[in-house]
């Protein structure tokens, strides 16, 4: 079977590096399902959860959004905020949205109220993120 090699790098540390399957992540202006032979591309990322497809299983990652690079046999994302997805913290997520939600409520100028709706945005796809795992309960 074709495999394609997969880095994500967050701005402090490297969170994944190996062969796979195939990747999804959550592309700008939808999911990206990323294979082998897959055409170059160059895409911005929203927040979400990348998914890692191994022969062992799949490998879930929280990303704050960032860019991903595809060539036909590797894929590297990069992310200023990567996680693995059982490393993240329900409760600093849910003060995370109550700020950001306490934000919005204060926010003054255009500029104000995109930084905080992306705030939100992020703590939300994290809250899902934690709220898919307990369902699947590995």
């Amino acid at each position: 079977m074709s495999m394609i090699h997969v880095d994500i790098v967050s701005a402090t540390e490297s969170l994944y590096s190996g062969e796979a399957k195939c990747v999804f992540a959550p592309g700008s202006n939808g999911e990206l399902g990323i294979y082998p032979q897959h055409l170059a591309l160059l895409s911005t990322l929203k927040p979400g959860e990348v998914r890692v497809e191994t022969e062992s299983g799949i490998e879930s990652i929280y990303v704050s959004g960032g860019i991903v690079e595809i060539q036909p046999n590797i894929v590297t994302i990069f992310s200023d905020t990567a996680i693995r997805a059982h490393d993240l913290d329900e409760s600093k997520a849910l003060e995370a949205k109550a700020r950001a939600e306490e934000a919005m409520l204060d926010a003054d100028s255009s500029r104000d109220i995109s930084s905080t709706q992306a705030a939100l945005a992020e703590a939300m796809v994290q809250l899902q993120m934690i709220s898919k795992m307990r369902g699947k309960k590995i």
